[in-house]
């Protein structure tokens, strides 16, 4: 007769889920709560467009994302031009009923949002769905105003990369930079006190020329 071998496994045993559940609805089931969870941004001190290719990525991955302090994302470049560039599309329209568009939206929110569109096949139901799982809001409204906000760092120091492609004076840079920050840190100290002493002497000067 054959003998019979147990066969020990090294994995652990398996939940009771997994013999419960269909595979496929398992998996499902993951899914839906790590996509249930809400991605909530900091808009502030983020670029408008790596924040909404970052954003347009996640909502067609399946993720809801909530951004606020719209009002607080930066635009490369110079004000003026952008204003200029701004103003230049406000009056594109269409000319026989305006009503109809293109809509050009004032609030920093709705600025975002519409960038974020751009980025998404929105005329399909799949963009659709996509631009669904996403709100904006100009400010921290409640209940976001008590949750912890997430940002977006996609920005490398140059040092650090420098130092790991084999840059040697990193150690001494920051070194001789404490001591420049000390050094201008006393100065400054100095210049206020020599200021805050002759003020008093400058004003009395003036009026005594004025007089």
């Amino acid at each position: 007769p054959k003998e019979e071998r147990t066969v020990v496994s090294s994995f652990p045993p398996a939940p009771a889920i997994y013999h419960e559940r269909p595979r496929a609805s398992f998996f499902s089931l993951v899914m839906a709560d790590r996509f249930n969870k809400v991605l909530l941004l900091d808009g502030r001190g983020h670029l408008l467009g790596r924040l909404a290719a970052i954003v347009a990525k996640q909502v067609l991955l399946g993720q809801k994302v909530v951004v606020v302090r719209c009002e607080g994302i930066n635009i490369s470049g110079n004000f003026y031009r952008n204003k200029l560039k701004y103003l230049a599309f406000l009056r594109k329209r269409m000319n026989t009923n305006p009503s109809r568009g293109p809509y050009h939206f004032r609030a920093p929110s709705r600025i975002f949002w519409r960038t974020v569109r751009g980025m998404l096949p929105h005329k399909t139901k799949r963009g659709q769905a996509a631009l669904d799982r996403l709100k904006v809001f100009d400010g921290i409204p409640p209940p976001y105003d008590k949750r912890k906000r997430m940002v977006v760092p996609a920005f490398a120091l140059l040092g650090r990369l420098a130092h790991e492609v084999g840059w040697k004076y990193q150690a001494i840079t920051a070194t001789l930079e404490e001591k420049r920050k000390e050094k201008a840190k006393l100065r400054y100290t100095k210049k206020k006190t020599v200021t805050k002493l002759t003020r008093p002497i400058v004003c009395s000067c003036l009026l005594q020329i004025s007089s």
